[in-house]
């Protein structure tokens, strides 16, 4: 499938505007524009670092993930596995802003992404851990630091988003409405430890905010965050929910509060 689209994030970012904190001094800070990849024109060469089939378990599978269109798209089969092989992992890490240079997000900083995701109704929330987007110290072996995971409730199908040292909630929404249709994310985070961190999520379907929410956290461990795109899930589901499946991204931009 190559499912393409254009999407104004313009919306998104108007709406975000009470996140943003009047400097105090001369001037007011704002989002300056840091990043702003074409799948078409950048291809792979957008992120930092590409995790295709780590462990070489479905060469016929070959590539997982690539450029299609407008679109980046995250193929994953029930036969693939993780150098860990309770798991899978199809991702790709960090903002290429050249071929030698990534942008470094540091503790005391303030960053925001913005995407459109097309989640099809193959890629079903699981009684374990299913996320198709993170935050991370770059090194082997981190903790995650945030999480965005299609995760099950009461057999509910959900998205939610989560700060992990704590297991903060921020903010959590239906899934199946979701399903087979493109989903406007905007993504705020505050990198600092325990109260200094925090970070606001935003989903909308179409013109429909389906979740503005924020929440205080620590969202830091040492080093630098990296963001991180595709699916990583474990196998230990018990709803039967997994199955072969895909994650389309497009229009990523990042912006940092300055």
């Amino acid at each position: 499938m190559n499912t393409s689209r254009r999407a104004v994030l313009g919306a998104a970012l108007g709406g975000a505007a009470a996140a943003v904190v009047p400097a105090t001094g001369a001037h007011a800070a704002s989002w300056q524009p840091k990043w702003s990849p074409s799948a078409r024109s950048d291809g792979l060469g957008a992120f930092e670092t590409i995790e295709d089939d780590r462990a070489d378990s479905h060469p016929a599978g070959h590539p997982h993930i690539y450029a299609t269109g407008d679109n980046w798209r995250f193929d994953m089969h029930k036969v693939d596995r993780d150098t860990s092989d309770d798991r899978q992992r199809q991702e790709v890490t960090g903002l290429r802003t050249s071929g030698s240079s990534y942008l470094k997000w540091t503790e005391g900083q303030t960053w925001r992404i913005t995407y459109s995701m097309y989640i099809p109704s193959s890629l079903k929330a699981t009684t374990t851990f299913t996320h198709i987007m993170q935050m991370k110290q770059p090194g082997a072996g981190s903790s995650p630091i945030v999480v965005q995971s299609l995760r099950r409730v009461d057999g509910r199908q959900t998205i939610e988003l989560k700060i992990v040292e704590g297991d903060v909630l921020v903010g959590r929404a239906d899934l199946e409405p979701l399903h087979d249709k493109w989903t406007d994310v905007d993504f705020q985070i505050k990198i600092g430890n325990g109260s200094a961190g925090s970070v606001r999520w935003i989903l909308k379907s179409g013109s429909t905010t389906v979740v503005d929410k924020s929440k205080t956290g620590d969202t830091f461990l040492a080093d630098r965050v990296r963001p991180k795109w595709g699916i990583y899930r474990s196998l230990g589901d018990t709803s039967g929910s997994l199955q072969d499946t895909y994650l389309l991204l497009t229009n990523l931009r990042g912006y940092q509060l300055v």
